[in-house]
C-alpha cells in the first residue's frame, strides 16, 4: 500500500515537472486586417473594397513590418445598402481607393484618445482641407461623432485593440466632400472675346476705307468739272471767231 502511494506521488510530480518545462505558446500569427473583420461579421461589403482596392495589402504589410499604428473605421453591410443606388458602382477605381482610405487613420488612437484629437483628422486619403478629405470628430462622454461634410455618425463598437491597430465600427459609410464638389466651370476660349487690338485694327481699316471712298469722290467732281469748263470755253471761242 506504501508503495503504491509513493508511485502516484512521483508520477504526479513527474507530470508537473513536465509541464512547468512545456514551452510558452507561440506568438500569434501576423495581423491580418480583413481576418479581423470577417471573424466579427457583418463586414463583407468593406473587406470586398479592401481587397479589391489592395488597401488590405497594404494595411497589412504596414502593420508586420513596421512600428508605425493604424485606426481604421469600419462600415458594416447595412451602411452600404443604406447608400444612394448604384453610388458605389459610380466611382471610378481611383476614387474606391479613396474613399477606403478615408476610413484609415495613419496612427493607432485608443477610443479615449478621440477626446482630445485634433480637427481635423488627417486620413490616408489626403488632403483634409474643407472641400477636399476633412473627417472632424466630437465626443459627448463616452459617444464618438465623426462627421465629413456629407455624412453624420457615430462610432457604435469597438471591434479590435492590440495597441498597434485599433477597428471601430460606425453606422455609415463616410463619403468624403471631394466626391460632391461641384468642379470650376472651364475658362472660355481665347477666339470667344475680340481682342482689343484686333478691334482698333478693324476700326482702323473702317477709316481707311472711309478715307479712300471720299478721296476718290472728290477726283471724280474735280474731273467733270474741269470738262464742263473746257466745254464752256471751246464754245466761247467759236462764238469769238464767228463774230
Amino acid at each position: 500500500m506504501k508503495l503504491l502511494i509513493v508511485a502516484l506521488f512521483l508520477q504526479g510530480l513527474v507530470q508537473t515537472m513536465g509541464q512547468a518545462q512545456a514551452p510558452a505558446p507561440g506568438p500569434a500569427g501576423p495581423t491580418n486586417v480583413t481576418a479581423i473583420l470577417s471573424k466579427a461579421g457583418q463586414f463583407t461589403m468593406f473587406v470586398k473594397l479592401l481587397e479589391s482596392t489592395q488597401e488590405a495589402d497594404q494595411i497589412n504589410n504596414q502593420l508586420n513590418n513596421s512600428n508605425s499604428g493604424l485606426t481604421i473605421f469600419a462600415p458594416p453591410d447595412n451602411a452600404f445598402s443604406s447608400l444612394k443606388s448604384g453610388l458605389l458602382n459610380s466611382l471610378s477605381d481611383q476614387q474606391k481607393v479613396q474613399l477606403v482610405q478615408f476610413h484609415i487613420l495613419s496612427d493607432y488612437v485608443a477610443q479615449s484618445e478621440f477626446q482630445t484629437a485634433s480637427n481635423p483628422l488627417r486620413t490616408q486619403a489626403g488632403n483634409s482641407n474643407d472641400g477636399e478629405y476633412p473627417l472632424n470628430v466630437t465626443t459627448s462622454g463616452n459617444q464618438v461623432n465623426i462627421t465629413t461634410g456629407v455624412v453624420n455618425t457615430t462610432v457604435s463598437n469597438s471591434i479590435y485593440s492590440d495597441g498597434q491597430l485599433a477597428v471601430y465600427q460606425v453606422d455609415q459609410v463616410l463619403l468624403p466632400l471631394a466626391f460632391f464638389r461641384t468642379p470650376a466651370p472651364a475658362p472660355a476660349p481665347e477666339g470667344g472675346k475680340p481682342k482689343k487690338g484686333a478691334k482698333a485694327a478693324d476700326t482702323s481699316d473702317d477709316n481707311t476705307d472711309d478715307s479712300t471712298d471720299t478721296s476718290g469722290a472728290s477726283e471724280l467732281v474735280k474731273f467733270r468739272l474741269s470738262k464742263v469748263v473746257f466745254a464752256i470755253s471751246l464754245a466761247a471761242a467759236s462764238i469769238y471767231m464767228v463774230l
